[in-house]
């Protein structure tokens, strides 16, 4: 196998990392909605965890992406 080919390739598979990341933020969000729309009154509360959540699944889709690029770049 050549080494571009084995980049591409791993490149790929990197990421794969941001579709883990969609699916969590998709997760935390769903999850907000549905505990809003049970008890309105929390819901203040709870968006500082909301957007912790949010933050930690982006960051690893974007370490995913950042891994994707060394391998191609690097």
């Amino acid at each position: 196998m050549e080494l571009e080919a084995a980049k591409m390739i791993g490149a790929g598979i990197a990421c794969v990392a941001l579709v883990g990341a969609g699916i969590g933020i998709g997760n935390v969000f769903g999850s907000y909605l549905s505990g809003a729309l049970r008890n309105p009154g929390a819901a203040a509360s709870q968006q500082t965890n909301l957007l912790l959540g949010f933050a930690l699944c982006e960051a690893t889709g974007l370490f995913g992406l950042l891994i994707a690029m060394i391998i191609l770049y690097g």
